[in-house]
């Protein structure tokens, strides 16, 4: 029997059911959720005699001899499974739990799939998928807020590869005041924030961290000069004391500021809190206080809550 990817799949697939101690797999439900996996893959299926054949395959192959069992229950009905809890042929690291847990990575990544801006999680998905037999939600059950019109996202791809690759790159970028600046940037940290995309990097222009919105970018190639290491700036606490993607100057110092809601607000803000450092200060006259730098964002979110709060 040739070992190709069709079947490499089918005895990982297998593998799994027969290592599944949970769920009792009968031969009807190993044919159903091999075909279920090759059918979307690789949009084929497979017959009850081909299943048996790979049990057998899996049972006598000198670098597998898998110790399957067929199992009788409930009379006339039988289900296969290892006769050893602690056998697998593929020496996966990943419980049934843990495989259930990536599964529901895998379908909330594949909301993403199909559009132009996300091309680059085709193949992580795809290589999830077949490493682990596992195969993505097409009822689409899970939904993430998406700005189909948003400029930039393309670009998103290769500035992570970028980013992650150390490469420098020469972008043209635009202001709000519609000037076109070029730059050089040592990109270090990719952020989403409000539905829109940003890149933080080393300005060489500047000699100081810029951040770029990506529906800004007009243009960026490879840059010719080698890439400045990231060594002053710690990304999972830089934004730890501002509210949303822009770092104001130094001379912008961190505030207590105490926010006064209406009775109606109040359970919505202390269910989600407006920011990390959120604390509740009188909850009878619904006070919370936050400690931020000010930024717009600060000042887009609290506008926000008119005519419900008190700054």
């Amino acid at each position: 029997m040739a070992t190709n990817k069709n079947a490499q799949l089918r005895y990982q697939i297998l593998d799994r059911c027969f290592s599944n101690f949970q769920k009792r797999y009968e031969i009807d439900d190993l044919l159903n959720e091999v075909n279920e996996h090759l059918l979307d893959i690789f949009g084929t299926t497979v017959s009850i005699r081909q299943i048996r054949e790979d049990i057998k395959y899996m049972r006598d192959r000198m670098s597998y001899k898998a110790p399957i069992v067929a199992y009788n229950y409930d009379g006339k009905k039988c289900y296969y499974r290892y006769s050893n809890p602690n056998f697998h042929i593929y020496n996966n690291e990943l419980s049934v739990t843990d495989i259930n847990k990536l599964q529901s990575v895998i379908d909330m990544l594949a909301r993403f799939r199909g559009t132009a801006t996300n091309v680059w999680l085709e193949e992580v998905i795809s290589n999830l998928e077949y490493r682990f037999g596992l195969k993505s939600n097409a009822e689409h059950l899970v939904s993430f807020e998406q700005n189909e019109q948003l400029k930039g996202v393309e670009h998103l791809a290769d500035i992570i590869d970028a980013t992650i690759n150390h490469q420098t790159l020469d972008i043209v970028y635009q202001t709000f005041k519609w000037k076109e600046i070029a730059m050089t940037i040592h990109p270090y940290y990719i952020k989403q924030y409000n539905g829109r995309w940003f890149l933080y990097g080393l300005n060489d222009e500047l000699n100081r961290i810029s951040n770029l919105a990506l529906d800004r970018i007009l243009n960026y190639e490879n840059s010719e000069k080698p890439f400045k290491k990231n060594e002053s700036y710690d990304f999972s606490t830089y934004f730890d004391d501002v509210m949303g993607a822009t770092i104001p100057n130094d001379d912008v110092k961190k505030e207590t500021i105490g926010l006064r809601f209406s009775a109606n607000r109040f359970p919505y803000v202390i269910s989600k809190p407006i920011h990390k450092s959120q604390k509740l200060v009188d909850d009878i006259n619904c006070v919370v206080e936050i400690q931020v730098r000010p930024t717009r964002e600060l000042d887009q979110q609290l506008f926000s809550f008119i005519p419900d709060v008190v700054v």
